[in-house]
């Protein structure tokens, strides 16, 4: 199957996909069907079996983990252009995560089997897979640092820059979201009750870091923020949500 692929298109750095020469993605499209998914459908379940990606041709998904207490943790938000999901190797691994459509979304999907076959017959396509790989893992380490290593101030700052880095337009100083997120919705990605959220964003915005223009909010100290959550100015490719 034939699709059009964006990141030709478009500014490659936006996308997970960067690793991968329009040649050789091409080849990575011929082995797509097509796949639509309505808002809020599941597009794979933690637990079941891992063995297909998935190429976002249009839309945004988001990848949640859940807890012992049936809480879900938002990990990832892909936008067109990305490329997600999990493969397992000959033992019988199951997905880490469960993968949600947060808008109606068409996706490019490619099973296991014919990716392992156009990887051994390809070994520079292989190599940009690899390097696919090795940014996906950084992408995840940088989340759970950001998660795990300062608390929920540092968790917060480091989302908010994320946030801004995927949603964000500058504007002079500050920096506006062009995406309202609710306090609920960014309590689910760093793992924090609405309420802790309330209270931690109303003490930025008493300290001038942020504000709020019609619902949205506005980074206007970027660089408090980058202190906060102890930023090691990670490329925007890798600090983004």
């Amino acid at each position: 199957m034939k699709v059009t692929c964006p990141v030709a298109m478009m500014n490659k750095g936006s996308y997970n996909t960067q690793s991968f020469s329009n040649q050789n993605f091409v080849k990575l499209e011929e082995l797509m069907y097509e796949q639509q998914v309505k808002r809020g459908e599941k597009i794979y379940w933690e637990g079941n079996d891992c063995n297909h990606l998935y190429y976002l041709k249009s839309g945004a998904v988001k990848l949640t983990k859940s807890s012992d207490e049936g809480k879900d943790l938002v990990l990832y938000h892909f936008q067109a252009g990305d490329l997600f999901g999990e493969i397992g190797d000959d033992s019988h691994v199951l997905n880490s995560f469960s993968a949600e459509a947060m808008t109606d979304c068409s996706l490019g999907v490619i099973q296991q089997k014919d990716l392992e076959t156009i990887l051994w017959q390809n070994g520079d396509l292989a190599v940009e897979f690899m390097k696919w790989m090795g940014y996906m893992q950084r992408f995840t380490q940088t989340k759970l640092r950001d998660l795990m290593f300062f608390g929920k101030h540092g968790a917060l700052a480091s989302t908010l820059i994320r946030i801004a880095n995927t949603y964000g337009i500058e504007e002079g100083n500050t920096i506006r979201m062009t995406t309202k997120f609710t306090n609920t919705e960014i309590a689910d990605l760093i793992g924090a009750t609405r309420e802790t959220v309330n209270r931690m964003l109303n003490q930025l915005k008493k300290d001038n870091i942020i504000a709020y223009e019609n619902g949205t909010i506005m980074i206007k100290d970027l660089e408090q923020l980058k202190a906060i959550c102890h930023c090691e100015g990670c490329p925007k490719n890798i600090c983004r949500l």
